[in-house]
């Protein structure tokens, strides 16, 4: 397996695989380490569909805010690299002075109301770090398709609307959220919980299955679907369940192929998100 450290080796690399392989695609995973198996669907999905598959491993500074969890940050290089030996992949491992190596670096941002709800709102300046270490990312692997999880939705759908605003030659593969046998949403932070705290986060995928069921047999008005959520999630601290369109704005009826409900719940002082695309 080949693991790049520098930005100039794997473009070099990547440079001489598409003078000796003009007709393959690239697919591109990127990823902020601490692998788990939505990660490795991931991985799996741009084997199955590219002739060359690159996976990056950074934890980006840019989209922490100043008290959040960058420096414990669950963190596993070794684990890491035998699980993307598996797949056969090429691996992208720099450091933060690989990727921002100028002082003041460019700043990207969305200047569009979906970046300033939810996760921006809680997170403020979250989705410029997000922008702006994908935007680099992009920019040195050159890949022709890249692949996200629909776990992060509003990530999802921001990076979708900078791929399309900036003319980027790159296609967002959304892919599907992968759960534990219990149904949670697989996340690198899961590891901060305790065993307690991982029975109580099961309330959350609860209620997405809940109004699923509601949603199947024809309920369509957000506030009794919320409503049956509130049952299912009280005594969380739960930070928003909110129905939205594919601009992240609220709507007050289900619509099918256009709506998307997403939670925020923090346990034990851990957020997790989950979702789920109607």
């Amino acid at each position: 397996m080949q693991v790049f450290k520098t930005t100039k080796e794997i473009q070099k690399f990547i440079l001489d695989y598409k003078t000796n392989n003009k007709d393959s695609t690239i697919g591109f995973v990127p990823t902020m380490g601490a692998l788990h198996n939505g990660h490795l669907s991931l991985i799996k999905k741009s084997v199955e569909s590219c002739d060359l598959t690159i996976v990056s491993i950074f934890v980006n500074p840019t989209q922490f805010g100043a008290n959040e969890d960058f420096d414990r940050y669950p963190r596993n290089d070794e684990l890491d690299l035998s699980l993307c030996e598996s797949f056969g992949v090429v691996v992208f491992m720099p450091d933060v002075s690989q990727i921002y190596h100028l002082d003041p670096n460019l700043q990207v941002k969305i200047n569009a109301p979906m970046s300033d709800v939810f996760e921006g709102a809680i997170r403020v300046g979250h989705f410029d770090g997000v922008l702006q270490v994908v935007l680099k990312l992009f920019n040195i692997v050159s890949p022709n398709k890249a692949f996200f999880g629909k776990k992060d939705a509003q990530q999802l759908i921001i990076i979708q609307r900078m791929v399309c605003d900036l003319f980027l030659p790159v296609e967002i593969v959304p892919c599907d959220t992968i759960r534990d046998e219990n149904g949670l949403a697989l996340s690198s932070r899961n590891s901060y919980l305790s065993s307690e705290a991982k029975n109580e986060a099961l309330r959350i995928s609860k209620s997405l299955r809940e109004v699923s069921k509601a949603i199947t047999n024809g309920l369509r008005d957000s506030s009794t679907i919320k409503a049956i959520a509130k049952d299912i999630l009280n005594g969380l601290d739960v930070e928003y369940f909110a129905i939205v369109n594919m601009e992240l704005q609220e709507i007050q009826t289900i619509e099918p192929n256009k709506t998307i409900i997403l939670v925020a719940v923090k346990i034990d002082g851990v957020r997790l998100l989950d979702n789920l695309w109607i």
